[in-house]
């Protein structure tokens, strides 16, 4: 029997006609093109790699580098952060001052941007914080060592000066760590009224002065010398104890007790 000519989807040969005459060419949809798998990049691995040595044997095995790298992952995914990471500690010479390094600074390295800065000086913060924190339960006067590291974490790369007061209860624990003052590079007003006013408030028994030097020499001068004796003695009448004026710079720091200077 010949084919039927009227019938839908076949041509008058008797063959199927194709698609687009029977949908309008409209309606059918373009093929999807498949992207390729994109290779991986060099330092994709080298990211893994990384983190599966930390993992395993921890900070020992890694160079300072390696470390902000390992921190620089998150904050600049998309890009090989090794020459970032050596940059910034040819820059600044080691890592404590790549972590202290102010914001603007850091940002003045190529590949570091505002959030990448501030992830490194949040650390910085963390390792602040972290060392107060242990104090805060212990005996001061006990805890000497801890109590240099911590105003060294603080202030040693301050770049104007601070005076701060450690207030201190019978037992010589900490109540209270506050920034009394801050100045300019080499110099900070002191007010002993004030010291006093804010340890009466704390029912504080005794104090530990600190402030920093920018220089980053600590030796004292001959105005620290003297504004530390004024406030020792304004405390002795009311029964608050000065414990010791600590100077901290990036080169050491110097105890006015040890030098016998109260």
């Amino acid at each position: 029997m010949p084919p039927r000519k009227d019938r839908k989807g076949l041509n008058e040969a008797g063959g199927f006609l194709p698609a687009e005459s029977l949908l309008g060419a409209d309606s059918v949809p373009a093929p999807i093109a498949l992207k390729p798998t994109p290779e991986p990049k060099h330092h994709d691995g080298h990211r893994d790699r990384l983190r599966d040595r930390f993992a395993e044997v921890g900070a020992v095995a890694l160079a300072d580098y390696e470390l902000l790298e390992l921190v620089l992952f998150r904050s600049i995914p998309r890009r090989d952060v090794k020459p970032i990471a050596k940059a910034l500690l040819q820059r600044f010479g080691s890592l404590e001052d790549v972590l202290n390094a102010p914001p603007q600074l850091l940002q003045e390295v190529e590949g570091m941007g505002r959030s990448s800065a501030l992830d490194l000086r949040i650390i910085a913060a963390l390792l602040q914080r972290s060392i107060r924190s242990g104090l805060r339960s212990r005996e001061i006067l006990a805890s000497w060592s801890a109590v240099i590291d911590y105003c060294y974490a603080a202030m040693a790369h301050e770049t104007r000066e601070q005076f701060r007061v450690l207030f201190l209860d019978k037992k010589n624990t900490l109540i209270a760590d506050e920034v009394q003052q801050t100045g300019t590079v080499d110099h900070t007003p002191v007010y002993p009224r004030e010291v006093i006013r804010r340890a009466l408030e704390l029912s504080a028994s005794a104090l530990v002065l600190v402030h920093n030097h920018p220089s980053g020499d600590p030796a004292p001068s001959n105005a620290d010398i003297e504004m530390t004796k004024v406030i020792v003695d304004t405390c002795r009448p009311l029964g608050i104890v000065v414990h010791d004026h600590l100077i901290i710079g990036r080169n050491g720091h110097t105890s006015f007790k040890s030098l016998r200077l109260m």
